[in-house]
Parts: C-alpha cells; structure tokens; sequence
C-alpha cells in the first residue's frame, strides 16, 4: 500500500515508485513510473484509439447501472425483431398463402419459448452470479466434459453472433440507402473493426455509447408500431406494404408430414429471437450490486420487450399484406423489373410513414444500428467467457487477463478476428449465415437448464426447511419446462436446418472442443514437468562462460568485463570466421588493445555462424554432462523502429537456438546507443554517489545503475559480438 509515513514508522516507498528506507523492499513500481516515459507512436495512436490506462484499483467504476446494462446485453435478443419474422415469412412462404398465414401461431410458439428461457435464466443467474453462465453451471453439475461442450457451443455461437447481427446491420443499411449495395462485405469488415475500438475503451464507456442507439431502436419501432395502429384503426387509413399488391405463389405444395416439417422449420428460424438471452447469465460481475437482482431484472426487461415488439411486428404485416419470400423472383408475380426485396421492417416503415421520409429514415437506420450494436453482446459475453476458460487452462492464459481500459482486450480481438474471417468468407450474407446460428445457442440452453435440474436435486437433499424447499421446488419445476422446451427447439433445429449449414456450426464446435481439450493437456503437461520435486537440485560442476565476438568495439568491451565479473571456471572468446580480412583485421585490433584474454577463433567455411557457435558450445559440454556453459551476447539496442531494418538480427536467431540446448544459459548484454536517450529523459540526468541508496537519498524510480564494466576492467576486458 502506497503510504506517505509517519513519525512512528519509517518512510515506505510511494506510488511514484521511490525509495522506501525499509530493509528488504527498497524499490517499488507504480504508476508515476510510466508516466515518466516519453510515449512512442505505438502509444500514442493506442491512447487515441482506446483511451489512457486505468488502474486496477478501478474496476469498480466501470460496473453498470441496470439502464446501461439493459443496452449492452439485451441489443442482441431486441435486434431479433428485425430478422426473426422476417426469417418465419420466408420459411412459410414456401408452401404459399395456406401456411403463410399462420405465421402468427408461429410467433406465439417463439413467444412461449422466450418466457420459458427468460424464467429459467433468471434462476440461473441467482444460483450462479459468479459469471461463468452456461458453462459453470453445466461444469459443476455435468462434469467438466459437458462443460466444454457447452463451453464451444457458446465461443462458436458468440463468433456467429458478431457475423450474424454485422451482416444484417449492413444488410438493412443497404436497403435504405441502395448506393452501399454490393459493398456489404467492405462494410462489414469495418464496422467490427468500429465496435472493436469502443469495446477495447471498457464495458461501461461502450455501454454508454450504445445506450442511445439501442433506445433509439425501441423508440422507433414502438412508435411505429403506434402510429400504425392509430392509423389504421382510428384514421381509418389504408396501410399497405409495398409488397402487398404483388402475386404470391409458393414454390410447392405441402401437406402431412412435408407440412409440419415446414412448420417446424419456421419455428426454429423464428426462435433465432432467442439468442443473446444468455449473455446477461455470462455478464452478471458487470452489474453493480446487488449483482444476481440487477440481472434478473434486466432479463425481464429484455424478455417482455423482446416479446412485445416481436408481436408487433407480425401483427403489423398481417395488417398491411407484406409479403416477405425467400425467393422474389420467382414467388412474387407482378413485382417491377429489377425488383429487390426490401426488409420486413423498411417495408412497414416505407407504408406506415408514407409522405414522411424522416421517420422512415430514422425506423430503418435505428434498425440497421441496432443489428450491428446486436454483435455487443457478444463482445460482452465472449471475453469474459475466454477468461473463465483461460484460468481453468482450456484456452491460452492471454485471454485471462485485461487490457489498459480494464476490459479483457485479447478476447476482444480474438473475437473481431474471428467474425471479420467469418463475414469475409460468406460475403457478408445474413441468409448465408442464420442457419449457423442457433445450434449452438440451444445446445448450452438444453445443457444448462439440466444442469440446474441436478443443481436443486443436490440442494433439496439436505434442505429441510419447508418454505426454502417449497421456492427450490418452483425453481426447478421452472429449469424442467425450460429443459423440456429447448430440448423440443434443439432436435427440431437439428432435423430442419442441419443440412442448410448448422452442420458446420456443429462441426465448428467440434473442432472447439478437441483444441481446447488438446490447450488443457499442454497445460497440464508443463505443470507437471515445472512442479517442484523432493530432490535437492544437482550443481554444476563448472561454469564454462562463453563471449561472442564480432567487432570490437563498446559492447564488446561490457560484454567480457561482466562475463569476468561473474567469477565463471573457464572464460573464452570467440569469433566465427566468416571473411578472411574481416577476422585478421579483428585479431590485429585485439593485440593493440592488449587484452590479455586469447581471441578463439571458429571457422566457418560456408559462412555460417550459428551452427559453428553450437558446435563450439557442444564441445564444452561433451566431456562432462554437469557442466554448464553461459554464452555472453553483447548487442546494442536501437531506440526507433525504423533502425531496426538497418541492422541483421544474429543475434536474436542464434538466441533462439541457444535456448533449446540443454545446460547452456543465455545472457545479453545490451548498449544502448543515443537513439534510446528519448525514451528515458532522466537517464542522462540520473547521479547516484556512493551510499547515497543505504543513506535513503536515492529518488529514482529505478535501482541505481552500477559503475560500467568498462571503468572497472578497462585493460582486461574482452570484446563480444553484436548483432
């Protein structure tokens, strides 16, 4: 704790980073460390794009009221009002106006579902508000095999989500504006790249900022839907859809068992008004307290107005004879050449708001807004989930830890990646990707609500009070209808969409699952061979230091004046004969020089040098395995990117294989050229006298730097390479 002292107690080291006057921790880090520093470009433009680092020590201020909350999680399950029906017209169209017209009892179907997942889900995040969602549950309750399967179903599924509610977003943009048509794709792309940077500024600052779109969207197709119904049955105004004027014919005639299969299939394209309800379940650590109360309210909140607008909107194209088909070309007749198929909400706002443009503008730009903000909740969802996975080790630690603005910025990225791959290979086409979607949303949905099943068996078997079982037995009975329900969805998800492409989806998962089965095996196996054992650790019996040498020259000079220093059994210098001239000239300059330290001299007659340094390196060790040899790297350090390209990169390539030679340590010494004084201001500056650290006067943030090898061994030194 950073404290500034008191007559009773010594001074203790600062915030700043300065000396303590305490035995044992004379130096501490903080934050006026770094601020020290003069920023690079990297930096800058980092700050820019994602704003200035916070501490630690401020998660709690990016915790979100239930009004924020409500637009972060909830824009995906309200952006289904804009793809949902149309994705059951479309279905039903098939067959024609026979079944076209029942699109409502499919609506009410969905309807059902929804309140069954949304009563269900709030059970879960009382009884799991930890944040692991789906996953946790199914892991405490099924083992940790259905929690990875669960664990894919939701990674794959949130990848989908982003592509999903992306392409839709730009899908409807088009409709409105038909100059962005056939740059969909393009758009695509760059609107996650844009959500990438508002998420990558934290939870709470991107909330903010799509609080307004998301309210904006219920603000408009409430109104509407409002102003349409005042319309039609107290004006006494005809409303009528674009479309409604055209012949509609399906493509075939169904009946029997072809019939309810098409109905089946409807109602599983219309519950992809589903997805996103169990993000709230994954984002409960993000609510302010009281936590599980918040989410559970604003998953009500989501599910009633879900609900409302989706009804809404079927009732309203009943009302103005919207046709919406999956083929226009051939289902509608009469239709104008070069016809395209607006969406179902363009069509109503276009017929609603005929002769006022502004209002059908703001419908089906809110609209377009509101599909592309639906990919927030999987930025939301998915890194959190990373994380949890990460820390239990079935996913690479990166994704556990968070970024400057205290969000988990890897997950981020890795979840843009992923959907930018996913947009770019389907073009960007929201039919392409719908039948992806859903599989695995039901997958975690089935899963979970059966582990909440077992979660009160194990609960009632040791409860004894009467009104606590009484509330137990509610909640499961409420699990069980949600099981039962999902489980109907899964199968008849599975049976109509598996050959439209959820085969690729479940193979996707599958793919998932056997990765991240493969990361916990890697994990498991370096703990095994890092965990300390009984035996006390074996000495090496010498210590053979190793300086390479290339020029001679300052690096060179440190580089053996601290191999020296380090007291080793045998200490050799050595260089790799690569030019004839080059080699004569460096042993004439190490003769001049007098140092007394003979220049061992490799050669290399195809002018290689990392192979004939490995060899070299072998040679020390090959008559006795404990024997350890330290090579001494000298290279000077660049201080701009562009100095980089200006100088070869031996020295990294031969540390790389030096690293995997057993009993061979690896140490650089670096030089730092005047190019890097502007990166560190106070080094020039930077005095320390003798006992000024012991004395407690010593205010820099870093130890002192102690005299150079080269003031306490200027004739005996050596010279290294650099690279």
């Amino acid at each position: 704790m950073c404290t500034s002292g008191s007559p009773s107690e010594p001074v203790r080291a600062d915030c700043g980073g300065r000396y303590t006057g305490v035995p044992g921790a004379a130096y501490r880090w903080g934050p006026e460390t770094y601020a020290s520093a003069v920023p690079s470009p990297t930096s800058v433009f980092k700050r820019l794009v994602i704003g200035r680092a916070l501490r630690s020590d401020k998660l709690a201020e990016t915790l979100l009221p239930k009004r924020v909350a409500l637009p972060v999680f909830a824009s995906d399950a309200l952006s289904s009002v804009a793809y949902a029906p149309a994705e059951i017209f479309a279905t039903l169209s098939a067959a024609g106006l026979a079944t076209y017209h029942l699109s409502p009892w499919i609506g009410l179907a969905v309807v059902v579902v929804l309140l069954t997942v949304v009563a269900s889900y709030r059970q879960n995040v009382h009884a799991y508000p930890s944040g692991g969602g789906d996953y946790e549950v199914v892991n405490t309750n099924l083992g940790p095999g259905f929690g990875l399967v669960v664990a894919s179903a939701l990674l794959v599924d949130y990848v989908l989500t982003v592509a999903v509610s992306v392409a839709s977003g730009v899908d409807n943009l088009a409709s409105a504006v038909p100059a962005l048509d056939g740059h969909q794709e393009l758009l695509a792309v760059l609107v996650v790249a844009i959500l990438t940077s508002l998420n990558l500024r934290g939870v709470r600052e991107s909330g903010v900022a799509f609080a307004i779109p998301t309210y904006g969207f219920m603000i408009a197709i409430f109104g509407m839907v409002l102003w349409g119904l005042f319309k039609i049955f107290v004006l006494d105004d005809t409303v009528r859809a674009e479309s409604a004027g055209f012949q509609f014919h399906g493509e075939e005639t169904l009946a029997g068992v072809g019939l309810v299969f098409l109905l089946a299939r409807a109602f599983s394209s219309g519950c992809a008004a589903l997805t996103g309800v169990e993000a709230i379940s994954n984002g409960v650590p993000a609510f302010r307290k009281p936590k599980s109360k918040n989410a559970a309210t604003t998953l009500l909140l989501l599910g009633l107005i879900s609900i409302a607008m989706m009804l809404c909107m079927i009732w309203l194209a009943r009302l103005t004879g919207l046709q919406y088909v999956e083929n226009p070309a051939t289902q509608l007749a009469g239709a104008p050449a070069g016809y395209v198929q607006k969406t179902v909400v363009a069509q109503l706002g276009e017929a609603i708001f005929a002769g006022f443009t502004p209002g059908f503008y703001f419908v089906t730009i809110m609209t377009a807004l509101i599909l592309v903000l639906a990919a927030n909740t999987a930025f939301n969802g998915f890194p959190v989930l990373g994380s949890i996975l990460a820390q239990d080790r079935y996913l690479p630690r990166q994704l556990h830890t968070r970024g400057d603005r205290l969000a988990f910025s890897n997950g981020i990225l890795f979840l843009a990646v992923a959907a930018g791959i996913l947009l770019i290979a389907f073009k960007a086409d929201p039919s392409a990707l719908i039948h992806l979607y859903i599989v695995g949303v039901f997958v975690s949905f089935t899963l979970s609500q059966i582990g909440m099943v077992r979660h009160w068996n194990r609960l009632l078997r040791v409860e004894r009070d009467g009104v606590v079982r009484r509330r137990m037995r509610r909640s499961q009975a409420i699990n069980a209808f949600g099981l039962v329900m999902t489980g109907t969805v899964l199968i008849i998800v599975l049976a109509t969409k598996f050959t439209q492409g959820a085969w690729i989806a479940i193979v996707a998962m599958a793919f998932m699952y056997v990765l991240m089965l493969a990361i916990r095996k890697h994990y498991t196996r370096v703990a095994e061979e890092l965990r300390p054992t009984e035996e006390k650790p074996i000495l090496p019996s010498r210590n053979h230091a190793v300086v390479l040498v290339s020029t001679l020259h300052q690096p060179t000079l440190r580089a053996l004046a601290y191999a020296k220093a380090t007291r080793p059994d045998t200490l050799t210098a050595v260089t790799v004969n690569v030019d004839d001239q080059s080699t004569r000239s460096l042993q004439e300059d190490w003769d001049r020089r007098g140092i007394s330290l003979p220049l061992t001299v490799v050669e290399s007659p195809f002018r290689e040098i990392t192979r004939p340094i490995l060899e070299f390196v072998h040679s020390l060790r090959r008559d006795s395995p404990r024997d350890v040899v330290t090579v001494f790297i000298p290279e000077y350090v660049v201080g701009h990117w562009w100095e980089h390209l200006l100088h070869n990169q031996s020295a990294l390539r031969l540390k790389g294989r030096l690293l995997f030679e057993p009993g061979v340590m690896v140490t650089s010494v670096p030089w730092q050229l005047q190019s890097t004084e502007g990166r560190d201001p106070d080094r020039a500056d930077r005095v320390v006298g003798p006992g000024a650290v012991r004395r407690g006067l010593h205010t820099d943030a870093r130890p002192p730097a102690g005299p150079s090898p080269s003031a306490r061994e200027p004739e005996s030194t050596g010279s290294g390479s650099s690279s």
